[in-house]
Formats: structure tokens, C-alpha cells, sequence
């Protein structure tokens, strides 16, 4: 019997990752993204979850399978990818899994990171959360209203919000997928989103996908604003749902994978590319028409994260720019 590929369904990949997903992975939710395709094998419980762009095989958070049949079903996907002719690359592995990949004799090196904070011992208060603290108030006095709603009940809402933010980034600009996360489809119902709104219209969203494992709770996922508004309305939405979050006996929210931050030699593996670790820090430094990561970690950086996780790429073969340029590809970037 041969290995299968096929399009993502919620139930097994949903089943894989609460089951295998790796106890410091936050953003295994994303492998229920609708447009991603999952791959399995006889005999490893749990899949791989991947797209396809042109010759290359995007392959999304590792594996999500019982650690005895890890090596079985990446193996498999191997074989798969070199089938069908296409070149392989992985994205979003974790450490655990970077290993993995290393002695399976992929070329791996750090990406970027996530950021994590643990809820029981958050608070807003001191003077480190000063200007945050000021922030968010000035949202609440500019009429901001902060409210947990069913996405089904507020497309309108979401779809005014996507489009005027889109429409802010200019012309040529894309909505992002695969590597963040989506409103809709078969997963919804196991999402949260938290909408605010001044005078009855929709300024911004946040939602929240699930996080299992040890870190268990919840991430920060795709949030939008209207350009130009209130000072705030972020932050006062994420509060808000802190404060929810806090009273649920939550422990971690998750502010999710950004590339080119949180870099540093301690995380490379060995046999890790120097020039594509070059690269790297390049675009942390002057690569934000790419994608903006000083922005991001700026944001991410007001909750003083307790928890930084490194996160990598691997390459079949040599780290290759053609392979890295289908990552974005595989997102819609271009």
C-alpha cells in the first residue's frame, strides 16, 4: 500500500495534532487551514501537512505523529517529494523536530521564533507596562467596546475590517495564508475571536487558535484594525481577552511564529548554512518590504514574553533561496 496525499480534513489532522502535536509547537492549529494538503503512510500514526507550489513541496510544523513512527512517515514524505520530482523544504519545525530533520541529512537553520506568556503570573502593571497601560485606556475612552463573538454572526463586520486594512497596504498587496491563521471553515468552531467596535462599527478583530501540549492555551493569531483609527484598539482587544483568558484558569497565550527575529547562534544546529544564516539577519535588519518583522516583534514585545522558541527551516539538499522563495509562495505572497 502505498503512501497517500490528499486535501486536509479537520477530523484526522485535528486528531494528530491534539494527540502528537510537540509540547513547545504553537502553531500546530494552523495545519487546519483550509487549502493545505495532508500526507500519510501504512503504519505511522499521524500525518505530515504540506502545500504545493510549482516543483516544491512546502511542508508545514513537522511532522505530527507518534514518536515511534516519526521516522517512518518522514521517510515516507521523502520519498513522496522525490516521486512525484518535487523538492522538499520544512517550515515552523521546532527544535525537537530540527534535530529530527538534521539526521535525516537535511540542511537546518533558524528562521525566526515564537513568543509566549504565561498567563497565571501576567499583569499590567509597573512601569514597564506604562505607555501599554495608556494605551489601551485612551482605545476605551475613544468609545472602544470589546466583545467575544461567533464568526458566523459577523462576516459583514470581519469583511469591512479585511478590506480596509488590505486596501491601507497598497495595490499589489495579498492576503497571507499557510503560515497564519484563517476565520471560516471546517475548524471555526474551534477558534475564538474577540471584535471591537466604536458606535456599533467594526474597528478591529483579534482571533485565537488553540494550543495543546505543555504549553497548552492559546495563540494570538490573525488580527486586523481599520487604518487610522484609535490609538490602542489592538492591545485594548488582546487585554480583554487576557482578562478572559486569566479568569478561564488559562496558563500560556501564544504571540506565534515571526521570520527573522529572536536570531541567534546558540539555536543553529550543527551543519547549519552560514550564508543562509547571512540572510537571515539581513532581513531582520533592512528586509521589512518582505515582511515586517521589527513591527511584529515591536508588538509582541509590549507583553513581555516569558518564552522564546526558536524556530527553523530545512532544506533536502543545500539551503536553497528557490526553496525559501516557495515558503513565501506557498503563503500567497507573490
Amino acid at each position: 500500500m502505498s503512501p497517500s496525499a490528499a486535501t486536509a480534513t479537520a477530523s484526522p489532522v485535528l486528531s494528530a495534532i491534539r494527540t502528537h502535536t510537540r509540547s513547545e509547537n504553537p502553531s500546530s492549529f494552523l495545519a487546519l487551514n483550509s487549502g493545505n494538503s495532508v500526507f500519510t503512510t501504512p503504519g505511522a500514526d499521524g500525518v505530515a501537512v504540506y502545500r504545493r507550489t510549482g516543483r516544491h513541496l512546502v511542508q508545514f510544523g513537522g511532522p505530527f505523529v507518534a514518536p515511534e513512527t516519526y521516522d517512518l512517515l518522514l521517510d515516507g514524505l521523502v520519498d513522496h517529494a522525490e516521486e512525484e520530482q518535487l523538492q522538499l523544504v520544512a517550515v515552523q519545525l521546532q527544535r525537537s523536530d530540527a534535530e529530527r530533520y538534521a539526521a535525516h541529512g537535511f540542511t537546518v537553520n533558524q528562521i525566526g521564533a515564537s513568543w509566549a506568556v504565561h498567563l497565571p503570573d501576567f499583569a499590567l502593571r509597573g512601569t514597564r507596562f506604562m505607555q501599554l497601560r495608556n494605551k489601551i485606556s485612551r482605545a476605551f475612552r475613544n468609545g472602544l467596546q470589546v466583545t467575544e463573538v461567533a464568526a458566523e454572526d459577523w462576516q459583514d463586520g470581519i469583511a469591512e475590517i479585511d478590506n480596509a486594512w488590505l486596501g491601507s497596504k497598497g495595490d499589489h498587496a495579498r492576503q497571507l495564508e499557510f503560515l497564519v491563521g484563517q476565520i471560516g471553515g471546517p475548524a471555526q468552531e474551534h477558534r475564538r475571536l474577540f471584535v471591537g467596535t466604536i458606535d456599533g462599527a467594526p474597528v478591529g478583530y483579534i482571533s485565537y487558535s488553540p494550543v495543546y501540549g505543555a504549553r497548552a492555551g492559546w495563540m494570538h493569531d490573525l488580527s486586523r484594525r481599520i487604518p487610522g483609527g484609535s490609538p490602542g484598539l489592538m492591545e485594548a482587544i488582546n487585554s480583554t481577552a487576557i482578562e478572559v483568558f486569566r479568569s478561564e484558569g488559562v496558563e500560556w497565550l501564544h504571540f506565534g511564529f515571526t521570520p527573522f527575529t529572536g536570531l541567534g547562534q546558540e539555536y543553529e544546529l550543527p551543519g547549519y548554512s552560514p550564508s543562509f544564516q547571512w540572510l537571515m539577519h539581513f532581513l531582520w535588519a533592512e528586509g521589512a518590504a518582505i515582511y515586517p518583522a521589527q513591527t511584529q516583534l515591536a508588538y509582541k514585545e509590549k507583553w513581555a514574553p516569558d518564552v522564546l522558541l526558536p524556530e527553523y527551516v530545512a532544506f533536502r539538499g543545500p539551503a536553497s533561496l528557490a526553496s525559501f522563495a516557495h515558503i513565501f509562495r506557498a503563503c500567497n505572497a507573490f
